[in-house]
């Protein structure tokens, strides 16, 4: 293994950890689940990993949460949903990138399309584990809210932890 595929690999179970903490600490109970700052994590390591690293930490890290949290029924839509949102937030950032530094409305245009995947896939989740489409509907404000929460969080922590020359050499480039 070369050192930067360890590194990445280490930053991958770093940002599970980080995601599934962001997770389990603060939480804002809604209707259906509860609302918290998981998905800040989960786009911040997509845009610092990349695709697959990002992939992973956002779904690991998201999945492990729910194991925590007594909802292992939601473990493996939520590793796919969140994974899923990590994947397209880097790839849609690496269309834009090009080996340059992401500006904030770079991983905002890249954030958002990534955090109504996640919107979308809970609620198509949600619809299929309790057999009622109106009970789904529910979980989408409350979705929505967290995906902008995370947009936020990700793209002010993003754009602060940038700007430490020594952690600069362990963010993904988008090449």
């Amino acid at each position: 293994m070369t050192a930067d595929k360890l590194h990445r690999a280490v930053l991958a179970a770093v940002f599970a950890a980080l995601a599934c903490a962001a997770t389990l600490l603060i939480r804002v109970p809604t209707v259906m689940g509860y609302t918290n700052l998981g998905d800040g994590v989960v786009l911040l390591g997509a845009f610092v990993l990349g695709p697959g690293y990002g992939f992973l930490a956002g779904g690991l890290g998201s999945a492990m949460a729910d194991l925590l949290a007594g909802y292992p029924h939601y473990l493996p839509g939520t590793f796919f949903i969140k994974g899923g949102s990590a994947l397209i937030a880097a790839l849609l950032l690496k269309k834009a990138l090009q080996g340059k530094r992401p500006s904030v409305l770079q991983m905002s245009l890249a954030a958002i399309p990534a955090e109504l995947f996640m919107a979308a896939g809970y609620f198509l989740y949600k619809a299929f584990l309790l057999g009622r489409f109106e009970a789904a509907v529910a979980s989408i404000p409350a979705n929505l809210v967290q995906g902008a929460l995370g947009t936020a969080v990700s793209v002010v922590l993003y754009q602060a932890l940038s700007r430490i020359t020594q952690l600069e050499q362990y963010f993904w480039k988008g090449r």
